[in-house]
Formats: C-alpha cells, sequence, structure tokens
C-alpha cells in the first residue's frame, strides 16, 4: 500500500523539477514571457499536489 503513493510523490516532485526549469531556461533564453508565467503558475500548482501527497503519505503512513 506504500508504494503507490511514493511513485505518486516521485512523479509530482519530477514534474515540478522540469516545469521549474522549463520556466527558468525560457526566461533566461529571453523567450516568451508569458510562457515563462504560464509555467510558473503551473509549477505552484504542481507543488500544491506534490505538497499534498506528501501530507496524505505523513498522515495515513507515519508510524504510530
Amino acid at each position: 500500500m506504500n508504494q503507490p503513493i511514493n511513485i505518486l510523490i516521485f512523479v509530482a516532485l519530477g514534474v515540478v523539477t522540469l516545469i521549474l526549469f522549463a520556466g527558468l531556461f525560457n526566461m533566461f533564453r529571453g523567450g516568451n514571457p508569458n510562457l515563462s508565467q504560464k509555467l510558473m503558475r503551473a509549477r505552484v500548482i504542481a507543488q500544491f499536489v506534490a505538497i499534498i501527497l506528501l501530507m496524505v503519505a505523513a498522515f495515513f503512513f507515519a508510524p504510530r
């Protein structure tokens, strides 16, 4: 039961990392500022999902 949530957490953290680097790459190369803004907003949403998954895992699978 613990394995699926661990996989989801790592996938969520990977998505956050990829979105962050895509946004930073676009910003530093002087790309479209609207795209950078959308990527940073997507990163915030992905971070929220990752934090919720971590909290769920801590709540349900923490040793008692």
